[in-house]
Order: C-alpha cells, then sequence, then structure tokens
C-alpha cells in the first residue's frame, strides 16, 4: 500500500522506537529496509528477508510482526476518523431527506395498514439522533411492509388459477423485487412512475448504509417481495462490480426464509478486539510451522536429526522396585572384586622381592624393540639386490641365484662423502695478544693517524685545530689576551670546553645500538647455530606436583629458545630438551642444581622423593618437537605414541626401562 508524505513520516516515527526498543546497532538501515518495503507493497515475509541481513531470524519475524500491527492501527485509525468526519453537504442533504420522510409517513396512511404508524422516537432533549431517525423509519416501512404481504396473501388464497413462479437469479436462486406494492408506493411519498425505480435504490442504500452502523439492526439483503408479482432475473454485472448481498424473504411472523418457505439462520459477523485478531494470527503461525515439513526446516535451522527432541508434556513418575536379592548379589560381587584385588597386591609384593616382575616388564620393552627393527628391516639390501635375480633374499633351502654379469675383476670403491657434521669453512685459530702488546699496538695505531692528520695540515687540505684550552691553561696559551679581557676569555673557553663534550656525546649516542638492535644482539648471543646437528637431553623427574617446577622448566626453555617436550605419567616424568651446546649447559645446571626438587615437592606420598636424573643426552640430525609443551597421559602406552609420533620413542623405553630396574633394585 503506498502512504501519504504524512502516513509515511508518522510510520516512520513509530518504527523508529520500535527498533530502538529491540535493536543496538545499524537501527537506520533496519528502519529505512522496512519503511522502504511497506511502502513499495510488500508483505511480512519480504521484510523478514529484508531484514535477515542486518539481525537474527526471530528478531527479524519479531519486527516484522509488530511493523505490520502498527501499519494495522495506522488503518483502523484512519478509517474510524474517515467515518466520524462527514462532509457538511452530505449531512444537510441527509437531514432533509430524513425530513421529508417523516411527513409522507405521517400524511400518508393507507387503508389496509392494520398498526398505526408510530412517532419517531427523540432524546432527552428533544434533538433527535440522525441514526436513531433512521433506524425508526426503517421500522416503521417494516411493518407497512408487512402488512402490505398478510393483504396480498389473502387475496391470493380467494383467486382460482393458479400463481405463476416468479423468474430467479440464475446465479443465486433468490427472487428479486422487481415493482412494489401501491402501499409500499404510497409510504414512499407516491409521484410519478418515473421516479419509483430510483427512489426505491436510494431507500435500499439508505438502508443498507443504516445497518451497516447500527449492529443491531443487522438483517443483510433485504428485499420486499410481493406476492403475485412476476420477477425477471437481473441485467448482468459489470466486469469488476462487488456481488451484492443475498435478497431476504420474511414470513408472516419475521422469520427469515428460502424459496421453500424453511427458515434460514443468518450468520451474524461479531466484531472483536485487534489483539484478539492478533492472537489468532499468531496461533495460526505457529500452526504453520508445525505442519511445516521435517526437511525444510532443517535446512534452514540447521536441525540435528542425531539429537531427540524433548516432548513438551510431563512424563508422570511412578516407582520403581528392585527384584529380591539385588543388593545382595551386588555385596557379594563388591567383597570378591576387593578380595581379587588384595590377592594382586600381594603377588605384585612377592614378583617385586624376587624380581620377576621387572624382568617381565623389561623382556616385554625388548620384545617390543625387536618387533620395531624388524618391522623396518628391508626385505632385501640395497648392495645385494643390484646382483640377485628376485627383489628378496631366498628363502631356507632355496638355491641364491645371482647375475653373473654384474661380477667382475674390478674393485669398486665407494666415494667418499663429508659428514654433515663437518663444518662448512675451515676452523681458523684465534690469536690472543698479552697486555703490553695491545698497548704497544694501539700506541702505534694513533701515531700513524696523528701523522697523516699532520701531513693534511700541512699541506692545507684541514684547517689547524683550535688549541685546546681548558680553565687549568687559560693563562700559559692565551697569554696577554686573557689579561686585557678575562670574562671574554672565559666565556670563549667555556664554549669550547662545552662544544668538546657535546661532540663527544654526539659521537657516543651515534655509536649506541637501538632497542631493536640490542634485543637482536641478545637473542643471537642466546642462540646458536644448530645446521650442524642438535644437542638433545632427556631427564626423568619423580614429581611434577609443584606448580613453580613447572613453571621454571617451560620457562627457561621458552628464554634460551630451545624445543622439546615434558610427558606426564605417575611418577615418571620424562622432560626431553632441543637446543645448542651452551643452551644445554644453561639448562643442565637449571634441572639438576638450581632447582631444589626434594624441599619444593608437594606430593601426598611422603615416602616418595622428588628427584631429577639426567637419562641420556647426545647429538641428533633434527629436531623432533617444537616448542615446549606439557603432555598429560592417564596409561603407559597413551606416553609411548606421543613419542611414537615424533619418532623418538626410545627416549620413553629408555627412561621406563630405568625406572623398571629401580624398583627391582629396591625391592631386592
Amino acid at each position: 500500500m503506498a502512504l501519504s508524505k504524512r502516513d509515511y513520516d508518522e510510520y516512520k516515527a513509530a518504527v523508529d522506537k520500535l527498533v530502538h526498543k529491540y535493536v543496538s546497532r545499524d537501527r537506520s538501515s533496519v528502519v529505512s529496509a522496512i519503511t522502504h518495503v511497506v511502502d513499495s507493497g510488500g508483505d511480512k515475509r519480504k521484510v523478514e528477508d529484508k531484514l535477515m541481513s542486518y539481525v537474527d531470524k526471530s528478531l527479524a519475524y519479531k519486527l516484522a510482526e509488530k511493523a505490520f500491527g502498527i501499519l494495522e492501527d495506522m488503518g483502523a485509525k484512519m478509517k474510524s476518523s474517515s467515518s466520524r468526519k462527514r462532509p457538511h453537504k452530505e449531512d444537510s442533504e441527509r437531514e432533509k431527506e430524513s425530513k421529508r420522510v417523516k411527513v409522507k409517513d405521517d400524511k400518508e396512511v393507507t387503508p389496509n395498514d392494520t398498526k398505526p404508524p408510530q412517532p419517531p422516537s427523540s432524546t432527552p432533549n428533544n434533538a433527535s439522533s440522525p441514526g436513531q431517525i433512521q433506524a425508526q423509519q426503517i421500522k416503521d416501512i417494516m411493518a407497512k411492509a408487512q402488512a402490505v404481504i398478510e393483504e396480498r396473501k389473502k387475496a391470493m388464497a380467494n383467486l382460482q388459477n393458479t400463481e405463476p413462479k416468479p423468474a430467479t437469479n440464475g446465479a443465486a436462486g433468490v427472487p428479486l423485487l422487481q415493482q412494489p406494492p401501491p402501499a409500499l408506493l404510497g409510504a414512499l411519498g407516491g409521484g410519478g412512475s418515473r421516479d419509483v425505480g430510483s427512489r426505491i435504490a436510494e431507500l435500499q442504500a439508505r438502508i443498507q448504509a443504516q445497518l451497516g452502523s447500527n449492529p443491531s439492526l443487522n438483517l443483510p439483503g433485504l428485499q420486499l417481495i410481493t406476492p403475485g408479482t412476476t420477477t425477471l432475473p437481473p441485467p448482468p454485472k459489470p466486469p469488476g462490480e462487488q456481488s451484492k448481498p443475498t435478497p431476504l424473504i420474511l414470513d408472516a411472523e419475521g422469520r427469515t426464509v428460502d424459496q421453500s418457505g424453511k427458515e434460514v439462520h443468518l450468520t451474524q459477523r461479531i466484531p472483536t478486539l485487534k489483539a484478539n485478531i492478533r492472537a489468532k494470527k499468531r496461533e495460526e503461525f505457529k500452526q504453520q510451522l508445525q505442519e511445516r515439513p521435517l526437511e525444510d526446516t532443517a535446512e534452514s535451522n540447521f536441525f540435528d536429526n542425531r539429537i531427540s527432541a524433548r516432548s513438551t508434556l510431563r512424563v508422570k513418575r511412578s516407582f520403581k522396585f528392585h527384584d529380591k536379592g539385588k543388593f545382595i548379589q551386588l555385596a557379594q560381587r563388591e567383597r570378591a572384586k576387593s578380595r581379587m584385588e588384595k590377592l594382586q597386591y600381594e603377588i605384585s609384593q612377592i614378583a617385586k622381592k624376587t624380581g620377576i616382575s621387572s624382568a617381565a616388564k623389561l623382556a616385554q620393552l625388548e620384545q617390543r624393540e625387536m618387533k620395531s627393527v624388524t618391522d623396518e628391516a628391508p626385505d632385501v639390501e640395497w648392495w645385494d639386490a643390484v646382483i640377485l635375480h628376485h627383489s628378496r633374499y631366498p628363502e631356507e633351502g632355496e638355491p641364491v641365484r645371482v647375475k653373473d654379469d654384474y661380477i667382475t675383476c674390478l674393485i669398486e670403491h665407494p666415494l667418499e662423502m663429508k659428514s654433515p657434521s663437518d663444518p662448512t669453512k675451515p676452523a681458523s685459530l684465534q690469536v690472543f695478544l698479552t697486555k703490553q702488546e695491545r698497548k704497544k699496538l694501539r700506541r702505534m695505531n694513533r701515531r700513524e693517524t696523528w701523522k697523516e692528520k699532520q701531513e693534511k695540515i700541512r699541506l692545507g687540505l684541514e684547517p689547524p685545530p683550535e688549541p685546546k684550552v681548558r680553565m687549568a691553561n687559560l693563562m700559559r696559551v692565551l697569554g696577554t689576551e686573557a689579561v686585557l679581557d678575562p670574562t671574554k676569555m672565559e666565556k670563549h673557553v667555556r664554549e669550547q670546553m662545552a662544544k668538546r663534550l657535546k661532540a663527544h656525546q654526539d659521537a657516543n649516542a651515534a655509536r649506541k645500538l637501538t632497542p631493536e638492535q640490542q634485543r637482536e644482539k641478545k637473542v643471537r648471543k642466546i642462540k646458536e647455530d644448530t645446521s650442524l646437528g642438535i644437542n638433545v637431553t632427556v631427564y626423568k623427574v619423580t614429581d611434577f606436583s609443584n606448580g613453580s617446577h613447572k613453571f621454571k622448566v617451560e620457562t627457561n626453555a621458552k628464554q634460551l629458545y630451545m624445543t622439546g617436550t615434558v610427558v606426564l605419567f605417575k611418577d615418571i616424568n620424562v622432560v626431553v630438551v632441543e637446543g645448542g651446546p651452551k643452551q644445554q649447559k644453561k639448562y643442565k645446571r637449571l634441572m639438576l642444581d638450581r632447582i631444589k626438587w626434594a624441599e619444593e615437592s608437594r606430593s601426598k606420598d611422603t615416602e616418595l622423593e622428588s628427584k631429577c636424573q639426567l637419562i641420556w643426552e647426545g647429538v641428533v640430525p633434527e629436531r623432533s618437537f617444537g616448542e615446549m609443551q606439557f603432555k598429560a597421559c592417564p596409561t603407559e602406552s597413551f606416553a609411548r605414541d606421543h613419542f611414537k609420533k615424533h619418532g623418538v620413542e626410545q627416549y620413553w623405553d629408555l627412561a621406563y626401562g630405568k625406572k623398571i630396574l629401580e624398583e627391582a633394585d629396591s625391592g631386592i
């Protein structure tokens, strides 16, 4: 619907208040989107689609619903104001017409009327209301029409000939009024036959208008049917004309009947509140959402079918009785379990004393290592694959087939390859001088520099330097000038001293490194060249319950730019650190000397003494881990898999075997 400028401004102000209430950002865009869609004639669905780019789906639906509610309120307000404000000309014409009908009704009373005309009702102030006058006139007309109908029925009963059937409308099947009775014409005020049709049409229009304003007299489709008259079908309606209401047929008792005389109950439109209409619309919308297929809901709302939807109905709780002897069985099961655990503990203690358990665990480790070696062994070595016919070694009892063409009297010497750990440049021995030699060398260099400067001054390439005057040698250098004007000379000497000091400070500032350069220099001193090999150190820590120990281990590794990992498993905590030789020296001092493991231990087991042991150190070609991180492992296999993922499961086997041997020694 297209709004006028005044209505558009009013609607935009109302929508702006609504948006400021529910939306916190992009408010102007949301208001523009709603008003543009409504002004262009869009529906709620278009408003929701437009708002989906600014807010979520639920809020978009809510804003669209409230925006159209504001529009409906504005429409009802405009309709009520237009119905209250009638043109002055129309009111005057209605008053004149009502007065004219009233006078004619008083003058013309037919002899067949059974009831005298009733005077119109008036208000207490003797000023008749237009609505009340029209209602009284309608009642008078209805009474006169009933009297005429009764008179016609009596006359038709005396006739001997049959009554012709009235023509009906083919579309609705309802008889139409073509010619009113003379009594009704008298009631309408008489006049020529030419004005009868126009007056009847005017009266019907007035009755319909009055019935629309008074719901208590709402009788849709009122038409007066006179018995004995022949009705013709109405002329065809022009295209686009609205259909008229169904004509009303009244019997002697004033009831609504159809053509066969059967009583018809008319449905009356009961007005309701705007809030009830909106509630009904919301219920219909919720019902449509529930009836919508599941596939559409899943596509629009990302519905997961794996999640079971909870029913809105509350399930009534009922008693659940246990079977007889259930808890007795549970108690027996717990007793058997405790006895089994006690028996296993006794067996493990005996195995520790005899050393059987440690031997079994070591055997498992050796079997695991042998299995990994056999899995990695190739079917045939590369040097044998050249001369063998098959790409595998012959089985037991199978003859060895060799390629004779590859066997000659010549000897093949392998190429000498450079070791990757050898430096690319030859190492040069640094020359160290004594203190006297360094002083002598510095003196000679300064002497050469002074001679070169003197030569340039002698040749005129540089100006001779000013005498270096101080407050101590002022009189000796300046002599007579200092005596003539001592204040001037003192000022000159102090300026020269300040100039030399500033030059010295500027030279120092030029040589000073920036904060970025200082940081790079510090990092360069800490980092080492690990291109020729990585130094690795493996430690085993008994207890890692103290948080300060974890912080020191992790922070120092990061400060020294070292890589590695820490695996936490019961009392076998393995620390692997990778870096250069200097870095390893500093970190080893941290782990073995600086951290007091036994004093700061917070373990619940007082018998367990916290300590750190160096398990292994060596050089590997490349790094296996990244930045230092902690990894908690619930089982031994999980911890070994963590090292195996990085290709260094031997670190764990070494630490775990060390722990088994320690337990065996302590048990014996």
